[in-house]
């Protein structure tokens, strides 16, 4: 019975060095959602709802990715959404902290001497817009 145990440490390990300086490796695909599973599903859930498995461990609320357009008056703000992601934007503003991952940095890593780092942004946030609670 301490299997469960050791996975919720694990989680929490995981989102520990999430926030640290050390980059995270970088996917090979750069599908919208297998992108969301590696860097986003662990703190939001697969589902989006904010219920991941790290999500207990963290100090704020995890937010609920699937109502993005709905908080935003039915207009979901692609550009806004991008520069939260690599970082560039007020995360205090829509997440409340500082809490989530920069993703950019790891996202831009240059690979084949081809920058794919805004084409893993666009579809990340693409496959957020195709989650959206109607």
């Amino acid at each position: 019975m301490w299997y469960p145990k050791l996975a919720l440490l694990m989680a929490i390990a995981a989102a520990g060095l999430a926030q640290t300086s050390t980059p995270r490796k970088l996917i090979a695909s750069l599908d919208g959602k297998d992108l969301f599973v590696a860097y986003c599903a662990s703190c939001h859930g697969m589902d989006a709802m904010g219920k991941g498995p790290v999500a207990p461990a963290l100090k704020v609320e995890v937010p609920n990715l699937r109502w993005i357009e709905k908080r935003r008056g039915g207009k979901f703000p692609v550009p806004e959404l991008e520069k939260l992601i690599l970082g560039e934007g007020d995360l205090r503003a829509a997440h409340g902290s500082r809490e989530m991952p920069v993703w950019g940095p790891v996202f831009m890593r240059v690979e084949k001497d081809q920058d794919m780092g805004l084409v893993r942004v666009r579809r990340l946030v693409d496959y957020l817009k195709t989650l959206q609670a109607r």
